[in-house]
């Protein structure tokens, strides 16, 4: 399990979580929203060149599947695992329901069965919905072989109503080896492409390159 990478160096990883729960799809079929899908971060990411990471539920991936492939066929981008449908995999877990723990690994291994046939960077990183994980969870997962990835810069984005404190979020906290965590769900991370050009803006002014999290962690 990791929060970040070596402090040397100049290399930080944007990570970005692709959540999809029943009732995130329950909104979609009724026209709630209109998508959780953001595609404006995309632009930006392949306009500029930038490496990131991505940590896909298999729900969204099966919504989403010309986006992903569309994430999986850029060499800059990394695919990694967060779930199925981002249950919580503890109590008390931002009232997300949770899954029984003799389901975690199944939970899991499932999602990279859906991953898998879009090919690119896919790794066996994996991020707990809401970062909620304990000693019976890391243990259920342990004879998957994933490394498990939380973070060390959290920017706040889900459900924010404004871009500014994003920036500040991730800018008044990142360090060599950084791993911000952001969504590219966009109804429900509105801001974030708003915010996403300053904070590339403030990471260069801070001499920091973004780079796949493979190459933060073994950096």
């Amino acid at each position: 399990m990791v929060d970040h990478g070596p402090r040397t160096g100049a290399k930080v990883a944007l990570t970005f979580d692709a959540d999809m729960t029943d009732g995130m799809l329950a909104s979609l079929r009724a026209g709630r929203v209109k998508s959780y899908a953001n595609l404006r971060i995309l632009d930006l990411l392949e306009r500029e060149q930038v490496p990131a990471t991505f940590f896909l539920t298999g729900k969204w991936v099966q919504r989403y599947p010309d986006v992903t492939r569309r994430i999986a066929g850029n060499p800059r981008f990394e695919l990694a695992n967060h779930t199925y449908g981002h249950a919580a995999f503890t109590a008390d877990c931002y009232d997300l329901p949770r899954l029984p723990v003799d389901e975690l690994a199944g939970d899991v291994a499932k999602t990279f069965e859906v991953i898998a046939p879009y090919g690119g960077r896919q790794t066996r990183y994996f991020r707990f919905p809401g970062l909620c994980h304990d000693a019976a969870a890391l243990d259920a997962l342990a004879p998957l072989g994933v490394t498990v990835v939380d973070g060390d810069v959290v920017s706040g984005d889900p459900f924010a109503t404004a871009w500014k404190p994003l920036v500040r979020a991730v800018l008044d906290h990142v360090r060599p080896g950084s791993v911000v965590i952001m969504h590219v769900t966009e109804a429900n991370a509105a801001m974030t492409d708003e915010a996403l050009p300053h904070i590339l803006a403030g990471l260069r002014e801070r001499g920091l390159v973004p780079a796949p999290l493979s190459e933060v962690l073994t950096t």
